[in-house]
């Protein structure tokens, strides 16, 4: 296990992102399109990690790629497993395994919620709300799921690290 993630989620263009999560062992770098609500969707899926479900799964569709991100809960930590599927519209029931691991590492729990929390403030602080429903156009800024977040996170986790959550 370590200690050391780095997450962002840059808009590029119209309906575009590109996603980018490392550690000291290895990087993920995907382009993610604004078919599904993938913020909206990871932030959710990290939220879900505070609560009784110990597996959250997150799909982000590549065009016609699927990525699938399987988040399981460890006590206070959470292995991060990244499956790559050729194409969404045949996986998106596919098991987990019929995938190709693309890319793992197993992280605290506060390390994880404290990357995503950050990644999607400086989404926002850069777009603000109505930027980012220009660029990522069938979808709103994720503000409740964030809030979410940053609420569970610091009450559950003790982080020791800054958060300020603010809205444009």
């Amino acid at each position: 296990m370590t200690d050391d993630l780095q997450f962002s989620w840059e808009l590029r263009g119209s309906g575009w992102a590109t996603c980018r999560i490392a550690d000291s062992n290895s990087e993920r770098k995907d382009a993610v399109s604004y078919c599904t609500d993938a913020l909206a969707d990871l932030l959710h899926g990290v939220v879900g990690l505070y609560g009784a479900s110990a597996v959250q799964r997150v799909s982000f569709d590549l065009e016609p790629a699927e990525v699938r991100w399987v988040l399981r809960s460890r006590g206070l930590n959470v292995d991060i497993a990244i499956y790559r599927f050729p194409d969404i519209s045949t996986s998106w029931d596919a098991p987990d395994e019929q995938g190709t691991l693309a890319w793992s590492s197993t992280q605290p729990r506060r390390v994880l919620g404290h990357v995503v929390i950050d990644a999607a403030q400086a989404v926002l602080q850069l777009h603000g709300e109505d930027g980012y429903r220009e660029k990522w156009v069938q979808h709103s800024f994720p503000v409740a799921a964030l809030q979410d977040l940053h609420r569970l996170h610091l009450r559950q986790d003790r982080c020791d690290r800054q958060h300020e959550l603010s809205f444009p």
